[in-house]
């Protein structure tokens, strides 16, 4: 061990470990997000959603996820099972010479990504699951579809060595990703008792600005630590993040007033997510200028996708599709289009930079192929289970509310409050 101390670099090992504990707060942020956007008869069951999320991928990732997504590549699709159980990480090192960090420093920040990943999806089915079901799923989903997805991308798979799409801070293992994949899920469950009959408002917004300033602030881990070293190209993500979750948050809103009249504060908390969403792959290959562009278009893309779940009737009741992978699509392209190597000289230029089209049909292919996958694997994942154990929740269980059905608590308790 004395031997990799020596060769660890002090900055960037203690940026990595902050970045990889501001990654992990982002998960309960997320439930604090999605437990207000929900009806207050299932606010505990989706938080439980995202911190059950925690538990059951640790346990996935410390066996065999880490290894099969940065284990020794296998013909370009999935890491071998050299590090199983965490095996040959206690005395190794990843990174470039200089900017070496401890393997575990690395591999715990990597599964911060696996665990807001499989969190998110929890949206796009909130108020009517199982949630014995939800866990069997989340073991099944990171085995087989996170983990391939994120050795493609990141663990030397055949997006980064053969494609050479560019992908900073997961534009494709973490947003596409979960955008394809909560619209299989959504598929397959089906919609909630009462879609677009009854009011499903949000029922706490402060709740939901709580959550979503929480996550913003998880976010320059998510970004800026993908840089693994703490210099110049962490302070670009940072910066981009800030300026693209800003532009977004704005335009949104005003794709509200004009759409609706009104400017709302779901609205403001949904367009800061969108814009640091598109911003994720691209926030260490773009300018600020470059940043500001995305941040612009990206409220805006998402505001108005977010209705097209009403348009094509499919129930995804916390948006995930319309945010995050409509935004997360955007952001893979954008990189195509508006990257630079004056941002990043491991990048590349866009076509807007005099790079002419090869980035953007490499970024396209890498988008298409991770959306695809995840959307195929999820359906036959969700409809494996449904068939099975099942998946959905009975009607009588959805109307009375998942938390007193599957957790005997409720978020609110009113019957000490006696009225004079």
């Amino acid at each position: 061990m004395s031997s990799v101390n020596n060769l660890v670099n002090g900055a960037d090992t203690a940026w990595l470990l902050i970045s990889g504990a501001l990654v992990l707060f982002m998960t309960p942020g997320l439930a604090l997000f999605y437990g207000g956007m929900v009806r207050a008869k299932s606010t505990l069951n989706i938080m439980m959603m995202s911190f059950s999320a925690m538990g059951v991928t640790t346990i996935i990732w410390v066996l065999y996820g880490y290894s099969i997504s940065f284990g020794k590549d296998v013909a370009g699709i999935i890491g071998d099972l050299s590090h199983l159980g965490l095996g040959n990480t206690l005395d190794a090192t990843v990174g470039s010479e200089g900017h070496q960090v401890p393997t575990l420093a690395f591999a715990m920040f990597q599964l911060t990504f696996a665990i807001i990943t499989i969190a998110l999806l929890s949206g796009a089915i909130a108020d009517r699951v199982k949630f014995s079901s939800w866990l069997v799923f989340v073991a099944a989903w990171v085995t087989l579809v996170y983990s391939p997805i994120a050795h493609w991308v990141f663990g030397g798979g055949w997006i980064m060595t053969k494609i050479g799409a560019l992908d900073f801070a997961g534009g494709t293992v973490v947003e596409i990703n979960s955008g394809a994949s909560a619209l299989a899920l959504a598929l397959v469950i089906g919609k909630r008792i009462g879609f677009k009959r009854d009011q499903m408002r949000p029922h706490n917004l402060p709740l939901v600005l709580l959550g979503a300033g929480i996550l913003w602030f998880g976010w320059f881990g998510f970004n800026g630590g993908s840089a693994l070293t703490s210099g110049a190209l962490a302070s670009t993500a940072l910066i981009n993040t800030q300026i693209a979750a800003s532009a977004a948050a704005m335009t949104w809103l005003l794709t509200e007033k004009i759409r609706d009249g009104k400017a709302t504060t779901l609205g403001i908390a949904s367009g800061a997510v969108a814009g640091m969403v598109a911003i994720t792959p691209a926030c260490g290959f773009v300018n600020p200028l470059g940043a500001l562009i995305i941040g612009l278009i990206s409220g805006a893309l998402s505001a108005w996708a977010v209705a097209l779940k009403y348009k094509f009737n499919y129930d995804d009741s916390l948006d995930v599709v319309g945010v995050h992978g409509v935004s997360g699509l955007f952001g893979m392209l954008a990189i195509g289009i508006l990257g630079t190597t004056t941002a990043n000289a491991m990048g590349a230029d866009g076509l807007f930079m005099n790079g002419g089209t090869a980035l953007l049909e490499k970024q396209m292919i890498a988008s298409v192929a991770v959306g695809l996958f995840a959307f195929t694997a999820t359906y036959l994942i969700a409809s494996f289970i449904e068939k099975t154990i099942g998946f959905r929740s009975s009607p009588d269980d959805e109307a009375t509310g998942l938390d007193q059905t599957y957790h005997a608590e409720t978020a609110y308790d009113f019957s000490s409050i006696s009225i004079r």
